[in-house]
């Protein structure tokens, strides 16, 4: 993973300080790319420990069209807390549960879970209906009868439902590509906003194992994850973290296997997909910008 701390190297050493959304402030660069060959194993961060099973259950809630917190709640992933949690706080029903009390509820009122626990139209429910497209689906039969056509592509951009969301989308289109010899298959990411500490890792990790997914069900070796952004960032409060992964030796990568009696992407679940192999150094952890 060399090809993140170079990342992180360029911003810091070339970025420009900037205001932002969250009031944190960013050290910022405006365009840069990173490519991942994943047949020299799956890119998955080792100069920090990256939680993979949260990955894996997100990406899950992605091509499964769900926008509901439950679901990730239930599975102890806390990525998509924060911000059904602050619109909690915000509200006048906010009398100062902590955090564990609002999932608590989530996981427990169905109508509480209704109005607090839904965070919008965001990528699942784009990736399967975009105004009654299932764009994911699509794209899988595209690639199996038109492997050629450069309109492979995905959006999670949608100017008519971004002010819905809790979060407009940071990743917000990739495009697939078929190798010549129609054996490999590539993916390549445009994210206009890229949170380089806390997001990117997770960013890199889930569009690579989209990508190893799509091949397997349409009968692909999976090969490039192509990485390319708009505004790549460090947070303020996340310099000192990001100095001492810059200080450590990225060790070899781990592999991936799925099942390989998945034939229809929706039917992955998290037993079907393993990682072999991963010794990261210890967690670093980080405030997250809201």
């Amino acid at each position: 993973m060399k090809q993140y701390l170079d990342a992180c190297r360029y911003v810091m050493e070339n970025g420009i300080e900037r205001k932002d959304r969250t009031g944190t402030g960013t050290k910022s660069c405006f365009g840069y790319q990173t490519r991942y060959d994943l047949t020299k194993g799956f890119p998955l961060l080792t100069t920090k420990k990256v939680y993979f099973k949260a990955i894996v259950y997100e990406l899950l809630w992605f091509i499964a069209g769900r926008t509901d917190l439950r679901y990730l709640a239930e599975h102890k992933v806390r990525i998509w807390n924060e911000w059904p949690y602050k619109k909690f706080t915000d509200s006048e029903d906010y009398h100062g549960e902590t955090m564990e009390e609002f999932i608590d509820r989530i996981l427990t009122d169905d109508a509480f879970s209704e109005k607090y626990g839904d965070l919008g139209p965001i990528y699942g429910k784009q990736w399967r209906d975009f105004d009654g497209n299932d764009q994911l689906m699509n794209l899988i039969h595209e690639l199996k009868t038109n492997p050629f056509s450069r309109r492979l592509i995905i959006s999670a951009w949608h100017p008519g439902e971004n002010e819905k969301m809790a979060l407009m989308p940071c990743h917000t289109l990739m495009q697939f590509y078929v190798s010549a010899d129609q054996k490999r298959l590539s993916l390549q990411l445009y994210q206009r906003s890229a949170d380089l500490f806390l997001g990117v890792p997770f960013n890199i990790a889930s569009y690579a194992l989209l990508l190893s997914m799509v091949a397997a069900v349409c009968g692909y070796e999976p090969y490039e994850m192509v990485h390319t952004f708009g505004d790549i960032h460090i947070y303020n409060d996340h310099f000192e973290q990001i100095e001492t992964q810059l200080q450590r030796e990225p060790r070899p990568l781990p592999q991936l296997k799925l099942n390989p009696e998945i034939k229809d992407i929706r039917d992955f679940r998290f037993e079907d997909i393993e990682l072999v192999g991963y010794d990261p150094y210890g967690k670093i952890t980080g405030k997250v910008s809201v």
